[in-house]
């Protein structure tokens, strides 16, 4: 049975409570509708999630997972050999049980292949680190040409909040340079199925991303949940045939003074029948440049200056966006772990009680 027909057998439960994301039209942002991108805009401040259809990708996610099942079919060992290891990059391979999912330092169960932007548009070309030859094996035909459209449809959506955010044309494609080295990645998630029968409740912690736009896609298989703005209540988001879900992370939240939300979400086993299913993911996280100081663009647009004046030093981290990313990966990985405060130290804008960390 193949996979995409094994994910079809179980549909996502209709009885759930889900959370009611707007349904963004990337045709029309694309050609700069005004309507569509102000709902756009109200999407990124309200909850910092929506779904994308129109972006035609569809049909190179297929391939993309395929990539993921060669990647973890390899022997353990053979994976283990491109592990991401501990000091606070995250490219490579990430084994089950390696990061904490909460202060306790309870283990993740989630496995992953996580592939460099840099090194996927250099190839054959070596700019952070080797791959598996799963990887390898695909880097030309499947992995550049998902990460250029993934580069492509992000940016023609942060060009958008551009506008709406008041900022000078071109200002957050400087923050993202394809000339400079970046943590921007594309990984490939397996979370494995019958979670349940071993009582995991989190297969990933709850968090906000660490970047500045998240694009999402998986099958047809749950377990993606939101927490409602301002609520402790924990909503799922339904999966939709053909329609991406997209995020914003902690980098646009301090470039827009706050007035963009990175929210909180998590992954936990999927519901029902689908919890005998394997869970594939698929994202590319779009991050600012290394050298790139994170704080916000007052002096490029005045909505965002009056916002962050409310709020005054907060958005000002000093840190640049390799710093903030790697101290949060490395305070993950339990291989770090000293305490609750390991974990605490991995945060990001929206954990409650930590509204800014900025180590």
């Amino acid at each position: 049975m193949s996979p995409t027909t094994d994910h079809a057998a179980a549909s996502f439960p209709d009885n759930l409570p889900t959370v009611p994301l707007f349904i963004i039209n990337y045709e029309l942002i694309k050609a700069h509708d005004e309507s569509e991108t102000e709902r756009l805009f109200i999407a990124a401040k309200e909850i910092g999630f929506w779904y994308l259809k129109n972006h035609g990708v569809e049909d190179d996610t297929e391939d993309m997972f395929v990539m993921g099942e060669e990647t973890m079919a390899l022997p353990y060992d053979e994976k283990m050999r491109f592990e991401q290891g501990d000091s606070g990059c995250s490219f490579g391979y990430k084994c089950a049980g390696a990061v904490a999912t909460d202060e306790d330092g309870t283990p993740d169960s989630i496995e992953s292949i996580n592939i460099s932007r840099d090194d996927a548009l250099a190839w054959p070309q070596i700019v952070h680190r080797t791959y598996p030859t799963a990887v390898n094996n695909r880097m030309e035909s499947t992995i550049m040409p998902f990460i250029r459209k993934s580069i492509e449809i992000n940016n023609v959506l942060l060009e958008a909040l551009e506008r709406k955010l008041e900022l000078p044309r071109g200002i957050l494609a400087s923050k993202h340079s394809a000339e400079e080295h970046t943590s921007s990645e594309v990984r490939a998630i397996k979370a494995p199925k019958n979670q349940h029968l071993s009582n995991i409740k989190v297969s990933l912690d709850a968090h906000s991303d660490y970047g500045t736009i998240t694009f999402l896609h998986n099958r047809v298989i749950g377990g993606l949940q939101v927490l409602l703005p301002g609520t402790d209540e924990w909503m799922w988001v339904k999966p939709i045939p053909g329609h991406a879900i997209c995020n914003l992370g902690d980098a646009m939240v301090i470039f827009s003074g706050g007035i963009l939300r990175s929210n909180m979400h998590r992954v936990v086993p999927p519901p029902v029948e689908q919890a005998a299913h394997d869970r594939w993911s698929l994202a590319y996280f779009t991050r600012p440049g290394d050298s790139v100081v994170l704080e916000a663009l007052s002096s490029d647009s005045p909505m965002i200056a009056e916002a962050a004046a409310k709020k005054i030093g907060a958005f000002d981290t000093s840190v640049t966006a390799a710093d903030w990313f790697a101290r949060r990966i490395r305070n993950r990985r339990l291989a770090n772990r000293k305490g609750p405060e390991t974990w605490w130290a991995s945060r990001g804008t929206e954990h409650s009680g930590n509204p800014i960390v900025a180590y």
